[in-house]
């Protein structure tokens, strides 16, 4: 029952995402366990050319409590003409000149923000490190120009990898 609901809630993101996945049919877990791998969820969304895959975490801590906060999510999506798109949700609304990087080891990935949601361009890196790394901190400016700090399990990420480019391939 909470996973359905969680599963809803994801859709209502992924449809600010790709507005075409709105209207291509229910998602599809990617694998056993309902699409868990490890912290983890490998799904698909659509039929023929217009399939998306993704996969996707929510955090484990965020800090500070913000009230009224919505889903916050780390996805990495495929589909055709955009390939491993990294995006970052808050679950708020970024103020105007918002920053956010996401830190793995001693890596740090710059993100952009374009439509409340925030996107790398070093997404090489990034996969790199998801791969490496046990875990992610995301840094943004929040609410009121504050910083926020999700961090993110990276338990399950190349298992799910894995499993949405080979439901997704070039």
């Amino acid at each position: 029952m909470v996973y359905d609901a969680f599963m809803k809630r994801i859709l209502i993101s992924l449809a600010i995402l790709a507005p075409m996945a709105a209207m291509a049919g229910t998602p599809s877990p990617l694998g056993p366990d309902n699409g868990k791998f490890g912290d983890w969820t490998a799904a698909t969304y659509g039929t023929g050319a217009a399939t998306i895959c993704y996969a996707f975490t929510k955090p484990q801590t965020s800090s500070p409590s913000l009230p009224g906060r919505g889903l916050a999510m780390l996805t990495v999506t495929e589909r055709s003409g955009s390939r491993d798109e990294i995006s970052l949700t808050p679950g708020y609304t970024y103020p105007k000149s918002a920053t956010v990087s996401v830190v793995l080891g001693n890596d740090t990935i710059p993100f952009y923000v374009q439509d409340n949601i925030a996107f790398t361009n070093s997404t090489k890196a990034a996969l790199a490190g998801f791969a490496r790394e046990n875990a992610a901190l995301a840094t943004s400016t929040g609410p009121k120009h504050r910083p926020v700090t999700d961090k993110f399990s990276l338990s399950g990420f190349s298992d799910a990898y894995k499993a949405i480019t080979s439901a997704c391939p070039k």
